[in-house]
């Protein structure tokens, strides 16, 4: 498939991981003139305490400080990266009275170090204090005060004081423009923020650093943040220079941003074009993720050869990206062994193989695994309880679900985010204690937002509960506005309910407000090649031989008992075109594609973007049975192992 994939390649890979900002130019070097760059002038004890600095004796620096009258710019410095080096704050402070009782505070490049240094002590108060209090703020001092801010989550701030630095006749370097567009992803997201990524970009153009290959990488980084994949891909098409870090911004995009065809399309261009730079750690995470989101196994199996090649497998980001991968496409065994080989496995990991188990339904494996992390000495994360929250929910534990949800603050004292309200909604509502799961949300210590109330709505289409989905809707359409998925959900509700009026004016509602349902959309890998399907796709070259083996299956199975769940279809038609129309979900064309082009007694893989439909699900049990085949469909909840008329989610989902 890939050449670049080729076997000699054994070369021990870059550093894997990139720093959030750059440090390497965040301040001025001292001036020539200075006293620090002539030792012979140096006296005895600025002598004595830049050693003893050096030595990692700050206690013995300090008190020699204290007998020193004319501490040098190189003293001051070394104590202050000392103070870092030893994580002492109260040290740190010591040595900044003595600057200030000097006067020396007022020295820009020891301004900027003190910044540095309450920063990295985070001590942002004291940080603001040095910046308000220097009065000859240089460029470094500007950038040193962004950074501090921006690393504080004080983006807002940093946005501010750069409008301020902006009428002064500072003018900003190629640290400023990161540090600042990385200020605008520190604030929660808004479209005014993005207006301020934009005007930021504009200035990095009048100014001429658009082949500044770290900013224009930074501003992909930023622009995918903001869920902006056009502009992302604008900005990297027109970059002049591109780097290993560039390419895997642009992949990670694309991978973050539910475009996993295009992530490994890219990886395929940067092989082509790229000679110097090979995938590093970053990238392989990126595009297992999008591997792991089409199920695209063969591909994940290539890549994971690679990983072994490049020595990428002592690095755990991307051991649990192949963890995951595995997980979801259907390989479990697979993922289990990767896993089985690590020897130091971190939090990340074991959530890895947690949230594997979880989505195949096998909930009691995955609490198992949960406790023998902890058994382990690994200490549960936020997302740990997540995915064993939901494994419990995939498979109905919803008394092992209330304990565990129980020890979060009792045990472990952590306090559930929304997501973890949401996975109890879930657990109680599939298993039909609505009123239970409505008990959960009026009772949260904070407010419900859209995933709890969405998680309720899940529930209230599984049970046709009218009165509640409403309730759960009148929240949703405030907090959501634009998401069609929702009013989707609630004529789901109606048309079971036989309420085809209120059907009626949903759609209308949908149309005035211009919002469109996701069309349902599938894919299956044949040969390493990935193929798409859309619901009643008649444009796609295969579908009427498709449709010709479907309802031929469809006729069979009619004689042996199956009927058609015709009522997922929310529209006033007669039966023969209702029937036609759930024919043609893309799940069944992708199935069907599957046992056209696959070989007898091999699995057909089939990833769905959306919730397996009732109808889609009793066809596949049946077709597993009939064409003696295991069918494997991963829907946006959790997989589904039909073999021989049966599914492994025991009709549970």
């Amino acid at each position: 498939m890939w050449a670049f994939l080729a076997p000699q390649i054994i070369k021990p890979p870059s550093s894997p991981t990139r720093r959030l900002f750059s440090t390497s130019r965040s301040s001025p070097k001292p001036p020539l003139c200075s006293l620090s760059s002539n030792p012979s002038t140096l006296s005895n004890k600025n002598q004595l305490i830049q050693s003893l600095c050096k030595q990692g004796n700050l206690k013995q620096a300090l008190q020699a400080l204290s007998q020193e009258p004319n501490p040098t710019q190189r003293t001051y410095e070394l104590l202050i990266l000392s103070c870092i080096d030893r994580s002492s704050l109260s040290d740190g402070l010591r040595v900044h009275r003595h600057l200030s009782d000097d006067g020396s505070d007022q020295d820009p490049f020891l301004a900027t170090k003190l910044i540095n240094m309450y920063s990295e002590l985070d001590s942002i108060d004291d940080a603001r204090k040095v910046f308000d209090k220097i009065r000859q703020r240089t460029i470094f001092v500007w950038n040193a005060i962004f950074r501090a801010l921006t690393l504080a989550g004080e983006g807002l701030e940093v946005l501010g004081l750069y409008r301020q630095m902006n009428r002064t006749e500072i003018q900003s370097d190629r640290f400023t423009y990161t540090f600042v567009l990385k200020a605008c992803v520190a604030s929660e997201a808004s479209p005014e923020l993005l207006t301020r990524v934009k005007e930021i970009h504009a200035h990095i153009l009048r100014n001429g650093f658009e082949s500044q290959v770290h900013i224009m990488t930074t501003l992909v980084d930023v622009y995918s943040w903001f869920c902006c994949v056009g502009y992302a891909a604008s900005v990297f098409d027109k970059m002049p220079v591109r780097n290993v870090v560039s390419w895997s911004a642009m992949i990670a995009c694309y991978a973050n941003n539910g475009k996993p065809f295009e992530a490994l399309e890219l990886l395929r261009e940067m092989m082509l074009e790229t000679n110097d730079s090979f995938p590093n750690s970053v990238t392989m995470v990126s595009v297992l993720q999008a591997c792991a989101a089409l199920a695209a196994l063969e591909q994940g199996k290539v890549l994971h050869g690679f990983i072994l090649r490049r020595r990428l497998d002592s690095i755990l980001p991307v051991i649990s990206a192949l963890v995951t991968m595995y997980g979801r496409c259907g390989k479990l065994e697979l993922g289990q062994r990767v896993f089985d080989q690590t020897k130091e496995k971190d939090v990340v990991l074991w959530n890895s193989l947690i949230s594997s188990y979880g989505i195949h339904g096998f909930g009691n494996k995955a609490i198992q695994i949960f406790k023998e992390m902890i058994e382990n000495g690994v200490s549960p994360s936020h997302v740990s309880f997540g995915s064993v929250l939901g494994a419990c929910s995939h498979a109905g534990l919803v008394e092992e679900g209330k304990m565990l949800f129980e020890s979060m603050v009792k045990e472990h004292g952590m306090y559930p985010t929304a997501h973890h309200y949401a996975c109890m909604v879930d657990l109680l509502g599939r298993a039909n204690r609505l009123d239970e799961a409505i008990k959960i949300v009026e009772e949260m210590r904070i407010e419900p937002g859209p995933l709890v109330w969405g998680a309720l709505l899940g529930s209230c289409r599984i049970h046709c509960n009218v009165e509640l989905a409403e309730r759960a809707c009148r929240r949703l359409f405030e907090l959501e506005p634009t998401n069609a998925g929702n009013y989707v959900l609630l004529a789901d509700i109606y048309a079971q309910a036989d309420m085809w009026r209120e059907v009626k004016r949903l759609k209308k509602l949908l149309k005035d407000r211009g919002l469109q349902k996701v069309p349902g959309r599938s894919w299956i890998e044949i040969e390493r090649k990935l193929h798409s399907f859309m619901s009643v796709d008649e444009f796609n070259p295969h579908y009427e031989q498709l449709h010709a083996l479907l309802f031929k299956l469809s006729t069979e199975m009619k004689e042996k008992g199956y009927v058609p769940r015709t009522d997922v279809v929310l529209y006033k038609l007669d039966d023969e075109e209702k029937e036609r129309i759930v024919l043609g979900h893309s799940e069944k064309l992708a199935v069907a594609f599957g046992l056209i082009n696959s070989s007898h007694g091999e699995p057909v893989r089939v990833t769905k973007n959306l919730r397996l439909c009732e109808d889609c699900h009793t066809f596949a049990k049946l077709i597993s049975k009939f064409a003696e085949r295991e069918i494997l469909i991963r829907d946006v909840n959790r997989y589904h192992h039909f073999r021989n008329g049966a599914c492994s989610c025991g009709d549970y989902w």
